[in-house]
Order: structure tokens, then C-alpha cells, then sequence
């Protein structure tokens, strides 16, 4: 494990971000999801590494190995930690792939730093475009869920992550995609953040509204979605993402729950192979593509 020292700009705090950099070629940054850390990214690293590219995957302030302060959790900041990796590793042409949670940082990313250094983005069972129901913004989901939700978190955090890691990847009385010893190292996984980091990126995932920030790309952009997802509903998600930037290519996944990356790991590796073979260098935005996988 690897660490990268940062000075927290609010705060003047010193800090460190916990990342993975594994082979060479052109760079591949893995945002993770909440509330895991980037060993989540075990199942797609070796199908990267091999093909070719330079693979590198961190933990996001407050999860993992990474420092866990008391602030710093809005999306500005996050997306500045962002920026530090790319600028202290040097890394150029960089693909950036975010998955739910870690969409908002590749999109706010693009918006505030520009593409200059962008060769494409890949966004996973994203939280984008904005993911609470207002006034103006009625396909969002309601503010309830997300309230009742950071309760939860707050009165018994590792109950809560217990019992949010079955619906993460779609497991009920019929359907059982991952063994439980593999649900427990998950739930290990997201016990290893603060209950503080927990909170604020729930509240910051739930209320950012990324819609000006989607209508900055230019670079070429992948979305993959379950049309099961229960956690990050496609309708309320990636359907209203795939509208606002009709020259992505959208790939729905069907009968894949929010945690695909695990489920559904052979094609979405085949998929992320094949979009940035395509993005091998900047390139011009490519022709939209729709797919169902059956």
C-alpha cells in the first residue's frame, strides 16, 4: 500500500490517501462506491492489469486506509483529492471510472478541471445526474429514504451495512449472488470508515445535483446499469444520465443489482476493455450506442 500526502485546503489539515498502483501503460483510475474502500475493485484489477494498462485505485478520505477527518466530504473537496492523485502520480490520458458514489467525482472532475487530461469516463451504477426528489427535480428519489437511511447508519452503523450489503447485490429469500462469507468481507469492508465519513457522503451523494456538471462532457463516456438495481434506481439514475449526454454509450445490464461489479464482473470487464480500447488516446466523441444484456 501506497500513500499520498495531501493539505486539506478548508482546514490546512495534513492528510494521507491510501492508493494501489499496479502496471504500466496508459493510466486507469477506479473510484470506489460507498461505503467500500478500493478493494472492491479485486474482480476487475487483474482483467485491467493484464490487458495492458496502468491500474491505479484509492481510498476516498474517510474510508479504508486512507486519513478519515472531520470534514472535507462535499464533492468540491473530494474531487480536489481527486486531482491530487492524478497531479502527484503525473498521470495523462487517464480513464476514469466511477462507480455509484464515485460518479460525482469523474463528472466533477471534468467540469472543474476540464478534459485537457481526460482520454474518457466510465460511469457504474452511477448516483448522477442528482439523486433527491425536489421541486425540480421530480424523478429523483424521495428525501425520506435517505433520512430514514442516515438514521439508521447513526443508531447501529454495522447493522445498517449488514442489511443494505443483501439489497447492494440483490439477495433475497430466492436469489443468492454471493455467498455470505463474501457478504461478510464486504460488510467489513464499509465497517472500516468512520461513522462520520458514512454520514456526510450519504448526505453528499444524496443532495449534490450534478446536472451542470454532465452538460460540461466532452470526452467519450460509458454507463453501465442493472435495470434491478434497488440501491441506485436506473430510473431516477443512469436512464436521466444517458438523456442528458445522448452521444454515451449505454449499456443496461438485465437483472443485475447495484453491486454488478461482482455479479456481473465477466461482461462488465469485457465492456470496460472494449470502451477503453476504443479511448486508447483522446478521441472524438463516438456515435451513441444502447445495449441490453440478456
Amino acid at each position: 500500500m501506497k500513500k499520498i500526502e495531501i493539505i486539506d485546503k478548508t482546514t490546512s489539515e495534513n492528510l494521507s490517501l491510501a492508493y494501489s498502483d499496479y502496471g504500466k501503460g496508459q493510466p486507469i483510475v477506479l473510484l470506489s462506491g460507498w461505503p467500500l474502500s478500493r478493494e472492491m475493485w479485486e474482480y476487475q484489477l487483474e482483467s485491467l492489469v493484464e490487458a495492458g494498462y496502468r491500474v491505479i485505485k484509492y481510498d476516498r478520505r474517510g474510508f479504508g486506509a486512507s486519513s478519515k477527518p472531520w470534514g472535507g466530504y462535499d464533492y468540491d473537496t473530494l474531487t480536489n483529492d481527486l486531482n491530487e492523485i492524478i497531479i502527484q502520480l503525473a498521470l495523462q490520458d487517464v480513464i476514469l471510472i466511477g462507480f455509484s458514489m464515485g460518479g460525482g467525482e469523474v463528472v466533477r472532475y471534468v467540469s472543474q478541471y476540464g478534459p485537457d487530461n481526460i482520454a474518457g469516463i466510465v460511469l457504474i451504477s452511477s448516483i448522477i445526474p442528482y439523486m433527491k426528489k425536489t421541486a425540480d427535480n421530480p424523478e429523483g428519489v424521495d428525501a425520506v429514504v435517505f433520512e430514514d437511511m442516515i438514521k439508521a447508519i447513526q443508531n447501529d452503523r454495522i447493522g445498517f451495512l449488514d442489511e443494505f450489503g443483501k439489497k447492494f447485490f440483490g439477495v433475497d429469500e430466492v436469489d443468492t449472488p454471493v455467498s455470505t462469507p463474501l457478504l461478510n468481507y464486504y460488510l467489513q469492508m464499509g465497517s472500516e470508515a468512520s461513522q462520520r465519513s458514512t454520514v456526510e457522503c450519504a448526505k453528499s451523494f444524496s443532495s449534490t445535483d450534478f446536472r451542470s456538471d454532465v452538460e460540461k462532457i466532452t470526452v467519450p463516456v460509458l454507463i453501465i446499469h442493472g435495470d434491478a438495481d434497488s440501491t441506485v434506481p436506473i430510473d431516477a439514475s443512469s436512464n436521466r444520465t444517458a438523456r442528458l449526454l445522448p452521444t454515451a454509450e449505454y449499456k443496461i445490464y438485465k437483472g443485475a443489482p447495484h453491486g454488478l461489479f461482482y455479479t456481473h464482473r465477466e461482461k462488465l470487464n469485457t465492456d470496460l476493455l472494449s470502451f477503453i480500447k476504443n479511448n486508447a488516446t483522446k478521441a472524438e466523441t463516438k456515435v451513441p450506442e444502447k445495449e441490453v444484456a440478456f
